[in-house]
């Protein structure tokens, strides 16, 4: 385990911190970032939980080697919430009853957040390819649908 030097953007500051290109994106951010709004799912990148963006795009993070961040730009949950206003992504979900355990939300809105990114005004298809690889096990899909083309909407 031979620690380098990784120097990246997160979420829109400059972060420079020692550790093992190796290791998971998902464990830096945890561990040595003390970042726990992305969550430890499955570790196999099936479920989603440790969703981010990267480079504005959903990536699973449990699948990242730290040393893949070299010079990127990567955004967390922690990004959406500004000035100590949430998110309409956030505000939607919360609405529309699309969090009940809360375990999966965090992954089902960074993939939403970097859906409305690329596109501003989905349709309903293309809000269900974008969540597909992120699993729910309470509330059931329909109303975390129904909360993107909300806060599509709105924003």
């Amino acid at each position: 385990m031979k620690k380098q030097v990784l120097i990246f953007q997160l979420n829109g500051e400059p972060v420079e911190i020692l550790s093992d290109p190796a290791e998971s994106l998902l464990t830096v951010l945890r561990e040595q970032l003390g970042l726990y709004g992305t969550k430890a799912g499955c570790g196999k990148g099936e479920c989603g939980a440790c969703t981010v963006l990267l480079d504005d795009r959903a990536v699973n993070s449990c699948l990242v080697p730290a040393g893949k961040v070299q010079g990127r730009k990567v955004e967390t949950i922690e990004n959406l919430s500004q000035g100590g206003k949430v998110h309409p992504l956030q505000e939607e979900f919360v609405e529309k009853g699309a969090v009940q355990c809360g375990f999966c939300s965090p992954g089902m809105v960074m993939s939403a957040y970097a859906l409305l990114k690329e596109n501003p005004q989905p349709n309903p298809e293309k809000v269900k390819v974008a969540i597909s690889g992120n699993l729910c096990r309470c509330s059931g899909y329909k109303q975390i649908e129904e909360a993107i083309l909300s806060a599509a909407k709105k924003m």
